[in-house]
């Protein structure tokens, strides 16, 4: 059982609260830009308080009570009871991302389908072109029930992969990133965000941190040099993605023979930039 910590305004860390308004910032923008006002935010946010709390904050095996779970939360105890009764929301992955995902996972961790430098390798589109080197043998290693043709007319679409003139599916380098389709973009922005989140609050919670979350951080940098730098990041980073997912690939496999619960893990990264805010001016004039 976790510690119920009540806490006013002016109990709260303000460097905490200063990080709070820094994430939050990130999201109403995002918000804001999707036509998301705040009733809808001020709504999901009521239904969160009141998952996490009668999930993450029990008392052991006794069953949680309405007047608790808004003891614990602040949120109206009318609402908690109505919250409480609806249904859980819907958290599936669209089927274009759980079947593409697993796609370009078994793309990228097949030795035989990526180059010498484990990028993917452009395939052949049908079996009878290039056999089980071929985008047809890939999709049906994965899924029986689902043709390879109606799998590329999707990529194409969504812009993850592309056909060049020898009839060959070669897949986008940033791996499975649609540049279109906002249903498949949102899944990838909350699955990430979320694991990303959580992460950082494990590592808050004890003394010692439980996951890799780590960044490298600049200041006074010219437009040119972040430039090189986000060139560094892309080509690393996908490298260091390329790795961990053949790995994966490899452990999951073995994984099937073992006993004991089955876990699942994200490993992301993430390079971002912008214009330096100027400093403020002192209002004083500066002698030659």
């Amino acid at each position: 059982m976790r510690p119920i910590m009540r806490k006013t305004p002016s109990d709260v860390s303000p460097v905490m609260l200063a990080a709070l308004r820094r994430v939050l910032g990130s999201l109403v923008r995002i918000l804001l830009g999707y036509g998301i006002r705040y009733p809808v935010l001020l709504e999901l946010l009521k239904s969160e308080f009141v998952r996490a709390a009668d999930l993450d904050f029990s008392l052991g095996h006794r069953a949680q009570s309405d007047s608790r779970i808004s003891l614990l939360t602040g949120v109206h105890r009318k609402d908690v009871r109505r919250l409480r009764a609806q249904p859980p929301g819907e958290d599936e992955a669209p089927a274009s991302v759980s079947l593409g995902g697993s796609i370009v996972a078994k793309w990228l961790a097949t030795r035989q389908c990526v180059d010498s430098r484990g990028r993917p390798a452009p395939l052949p589109r049908l079996r009878r072109q290039g056999g089980e080197r071929s985008f047809e043998a890939l999709v049906e290693s994965v899924s029986k029930d689902m043709r390879s043709r109606v799998v590329l007319d999707e990529w194409l679409r969504l812009g993850v992969a592309r056909i060049d003139d020898a009839d060959r599916v070669c897949l986008n380098v940033s791996a499975f990133v649609p540049k279109k389709g906002l249903d498949e973009k949102a899944h990838h922005f909350g699955r990430n965000a979320a694991d990303h989140l959580s992460a950082i609050a494990a590592n808050l919670a004890g003394p010692e941190p439980r996951f890799v979350e780590r960044s490298v951080h600049y200041t006074r940098l010219s437009a040119a040099a972040v430039g090189k730098l986000a060139q560094l990041a892309e080509r690393d980073g996908m490298k260091a993605l390329h790795s961990i997912n053949r790995r994966a690939a490899e452990l999951k496999a073995a994984s099937g023979r073992t006993q004991g619960p089955l876990h699942r893990m994200n490993f992301g990264i993430y390079f971002y930039s912008e214009p330096e805010a100027e400093p403020p001016s002192t209002g004083r004039t500066r002698r030659a």
